[in-house]
């Protein structure tokens, strides 16, 4: 389904990146960030583009070779690892940053993803996250069809043990991010950090 949606010639989700990444991309120390579901890459080559050494995970070969065009064209470089995240394990205490952007997953997997992000942030190590939450389902702008796959902070509380939350809402905001997201959107959005 991925290769086939980034496969078109635009990018899907744009180039620019995620909102409420640009926000709150300070908050990261400096250090190896991984960027976790990351598609065509347009997070992975911000974060380059702010002088980040950047590891993009994505299960789509088609959209990571769009991930490393981009980052190509302007002019930096990111790691691609073509993996989807059921096989793909993070590294215990390796990243000083990791980035989910609507990575959602199927609900048997993600508390173990989700408690490997935790364990692989570095001490002081910082996740930002925004994912739907199951209101987002009544909105149709974008995201699952599938409320098992959406997240809200009560999941993520149990998933992401050992972190402290210094961002968490959940919020109805305007989510403009190419033909796939476009129009009013319900998200949960989270900075945590690992102590």
């Amino acid at each position: 389904m991925w290769d086939d949606r980034y496969s078109d010639t635009d990018f899907a989700y744009g180039t620019e990146p995620n909102a409420f990444l640009a926000e709150e991309a300070h908050r990261l120390p400096d250090g190896p960030i991984l960027c976790l579901a990351e598609g065509e890459g347009r997070n992975a080559v911000w974060l380059a583009e702010q002088g980040y050494s950047v590891t993009a995970v994505d299960g789509s070969s088609v959209g990571l070779d769009k991930a490393a065009r981009l980052a190509r064209e302007r002019g930096v470089d990111i790691e691609c690892v073509c993996s989807d995240l059921a096989h793909y394990d993070i590294e215990p205490g390796r990243w000083a940053g990791i980035v989910s952007i609507f990575g959602h997953l199927p609900a048997d997997l993600r508390p173990r993803v989700h408690r490997q992000v935790a364990e692989g942030l570095m001490p002081g190590g910082t996740l930002i996250l925004e994912a739907y939450t199951p209101h987002q389902l009544a909105y149709g702008t974008g995201g699952p069809p599938v409320e098992e796959m959406m997240m809200d902070l009560a999941r993520l509380e149990a998933e992401l043990p050992g972190l402290e939350f210094e961002v968490a809402r959940e919020i109805e905001r305007e989510v403009i991010e190419g033909k796939y997201h476009t129009g009013a959107g319900h998200v949960v959005q989270l900075v945590a950090r690992r102590p």
